[in-house]
């Protein structure tokens, strides 16, 4: 039987990424031009700057992903492109070049929802993983718990009523004067500090599945205003490890009580805050203990890149969910919508 190679383009923040992968689980080449260098210097991404720098990248990327491969895009088989969630402007740039390509190489054309993406990075790092299983998304933009019914059909457990787990992490890290993203910076400052040292809040939400970071990085920026106020010099390391203690812990905790509830032996982790090492840990001893399956990719793999794109686009073209030049790019999707 003949393999199936996807070349896939993900363009939604600030990575413009390309890819060509084998039948949902190999990866043949992966390439990724990385803007944060640039970002740092504003304390985060830039929308503008972003789409920009995609415009300049993209081609570049996508010949650099087949000449990686070794292929030319008339061995390519279909093209997969995120088209949501994500900052629009430079989703809109992934969009367009992938349906340029579609139309002039007469290829299906398959659109890919993010958080589906980071979900399928699992399968490159796991190749024995199947749904059915319950999956902790969790990223800059996304903290969510999502029923893996199917490789196509998801479904919302909880999710973010506000800030999303990432994106309260790199508000915290830059209050600590720590530069963009600052969840690694977080991460690593952690290692150093007493976690027990300060006491932070943990928010309450109506659904016991959701999640609120705000007032928990509220609590962090005005513990350092305070200090500031009374002269009193604060433990960065410390707090550090005090917010990724409490953040990893109401992930976790929700995580497992939701698994516990809907009966799930088997979990996964996705999307860039999976590669927090504390949170990795958590999981990882907190299924082993109640004797559950438990999932999660390669560091490499949790940041946004194509590869996860084509893998997800290859379950969604044997669903039949292929599209046409009318594809457009969306800011916000919900993840159950085509």
């Amino acid at each position: 039987m003949t393999k199936m190679k996807i070349l896939s383009i993900e363009s939604s923040c600030d990575e413009t990424a390309a890819a060509i992968t084998e039948d949902g689980r190999k990866v043949i080449s992966s390439v990724i031009a990385t803007q944060i260098d640039e970002h740092k210097l504003y304390g985060g991404v830039v929308p503008e700057i972003a789409s920009r720098r995609h415009c300049e990248n993209i081609t570049g990327v996508c010949a650099e992903a087949l000449e990686k491969a070794d292929m030319t895009l008339d061995e390519i088989d279909a093209i997969a492109v995120t088209n949501a969630p994500g900052l629009i402007g430079a989703l809109l740039v992934g969009v367009n070049f992938a349906k340029g390509l579609a139309l002039a190489k007469n290829k299906p054309l398959i659109a890919v929802h993010h958080i589906k993406g980071h979900i399928a990075a699992n399968y490159i790092t796991h190749p024995e993983l199947e749904p059915p299983y319950l999956c902790l998304v969790v990223s800059g933009g996304h903290s969510h718990i999502v029923k893996v019914n199917s490789y196509t059909e998801l479904e919302t457990v909880g999710k973010t009523t506000d800030d999303a787990a990432g994106e309260a992490f790199d508000k915290a890290a830059r209050a600590m004067g720590f530069q963009y993203p600052g969840g690694v910076h977080i991460d690593r400052a952690a290692k150093q500090g007493d976690a027990k040292k300060y006491k932070l809040p943990r928010p309450a939400t109506k659904n016991p599945y959701d999640f609120s970071f705000s007032g928990l990085k509220t609590a962090v920026i005005n513990l350092i205003h305070n200090n500031e106020q009374k002269g009193i010099e604060t433990d960065v390391n410390s707090l550090a490890a005090c917010f990724q203690d409490t953040i990893t812990s109401i992930l976790a905790e929700k995580f497992m009580a939701a698994a516990d509830e809907l009966g799930y032996t088997k979990l996964a982790l996705a999307g860039g805050v999976a590669a927090n090492s504390m949170l990795r840990d958590k999981l990882s001893e907190m299924a082993r203990a109640c004797g559950k399956q438990f999932y999660m990719p390669d560091i490499s793999l949790c940041g946004d890149n194509a590869a996860m794109i084509g893998c997800q686009g290859y379950y969604e073209y044997l669903a039949g969910n292929t599209t046409d030049m009318s594809l457009n790019a969306y800011a916000t999707k919900k993840l159950h919508m085509l």
